[in-house]
C-alpha cells in the first residue's frame, strides 16, 4: 500500500521530535554547560553593576547623613563659642566691678559700664555699646576701673555713644598735681598726647609729678588720675611753662571703661 506524502511527513516529523529529545537527554549537560557559560560572563557583569550602583547610592546616602551630623555639629559648635563669650564677657565685667567696688568708685559716682566697639586712634575718639537708650547724654566723663581719665562723651545715639579721649586737640580741662598747690590746664596734642599748660614759672614742677582733675570749670570732676609729667619746657622769657604728661591710660589695654552719669 503506497503512502500518501502528507503521510510521510507526519512520520518524519514524529521521528524527528524523537531525536531531539533523545539529543537533548543525551546532551543536556553539554547545552547546559554551553548555555551557562555564555550567560556567566553577562550574569557577573551585571551583579558587579548591581552591586557598584548598590555601593554608589549607598555613599550617596552616607555622604548626604555625614553633611547633615556635620551641620549639626557647627550649629552645636557655634552656639557653645557663643555662650562660651557671654560667660567670658561677664567674668569680665565681674572683673571690673569688683575692682571699681574696691576703690570705692560707687560711692563717688553713678556708673555704667560699657564697652569698647570701635577705635579711631588717629582721631583720638573711641566708640561705646551705650546710648541714650541707656541713660547716656553728652558731657558725661568716661574713666576705667581703676579712676583713670579717658575724655568725656560727645556723641550720643540710641544704642552706641562717641567718646572724645583726653588727647583730641579739642580737649582740654583744669587739673591740679597732686601734693602741690599748682593749678594749670591739660590741653590735648592728638595721636594719644596730650601736655601741661599755664603753669606759673615761678611754680617748681618735676618729672613724675602726678595730675589730677579739678571741678573748676565744671568739665570733670576732681581726683580723677589724668597721668604724670615726662618732661618739662620752661624758657627764659616766657612768664608760664609747660610739660609733655603720659596718659595714665594704654589704649591697647582698655576694652571695658564706665560713663559716669552722676556725682
Amino acid at each position: 500500500m503506497k503512502l500518501s506524502s502528507k503521510k510521510v511527513k507526519f512520520f518524519i516529523g514524529i521521528i524527528i521530535v524523537v531525536l531531539v529529545i533523545f539529543l537533548l537527554n543525551i546532551f543536556s549537560k553539554n547545552v547546559r554547560g554551553f548555555f551557562y557559560s555564555i550567560s556567566s560572563p553577562i550574569s557577573k557583569v551585571l551583579w558587579e553593576g548591581g552591586d557598584k550602583a548598590s555601593d554608589f547610592f549607598e555613599a550617596i546616602i552616607k555622604i548626604k547623613t555625614l553633611k547633615n551630623e556635620a551641620d549639626e555639629l557647627k550649629l552645636k559648635n557655634q552656639e557653645l563659642l557663643a555662650e562660651v563669650i557671654t560667660l567670658e564677657k561677664l567674668r569680665k565685667e565681674n572683673e571690673i566691678l569688683r575692682t571699681a567696688l574696691g576703690i570705692e568708685l560707687q560711692k563717688d559716682f553713678k556708673l555704667i559700664l560699657t564697652q569698647i566697639t570701635g577705635k579711631d586712634i588717629s582721631q583720638d575718639f573711641i566708640l561705646v555699646d551705650k546710648g541714650s537708650d541707656d541713660g547716656i547724654s553728652e558731657g558725661m566723663p568716661v574713666i576705667t576701673q581703676q579712676k583713670v581719665l579717658l575724655g568725656k562723651v560727645c556723641e550720643v545715639y540710641k544704642n552706641f555713644s562717641k567718646i572724645m579721649l583726653i588727647s583730641n586737640r579739642k580737649s582740654s580741662f583744669d587739673v591740679e598735681i597732686k601734693e602741690k598747690d599748682i593749678s594749670a590746664i591739660v590741653r590735648g596734642k592728638g595721636n594719644l598726647k596730650v601736655f601741661l599748660d599755664l603753669v606759673p614759672r615761678d611754680k617748681e614742677i618735676s618729672q613724675e609729678d602726678i595730675i589730677i582733675t579739678t571741678s573748676l570749670g565744671g568739665v570733670f570732676p576732681s581726683g580723677l588720675l589724668v597721668g604724670k609729667i615726662t618732661e618739662i619746657k620752661k624758657d627764659d622769657i616766657e612768664s608760664l611753662q609747660q610739660a609733655e604728661v603720659k596718659p595714665a591710660f594704654d589704649m591697647k589695654d582698655v576694652n571695658y571703661l564706665f560713663i559716669i552719669t552722676g556725682y
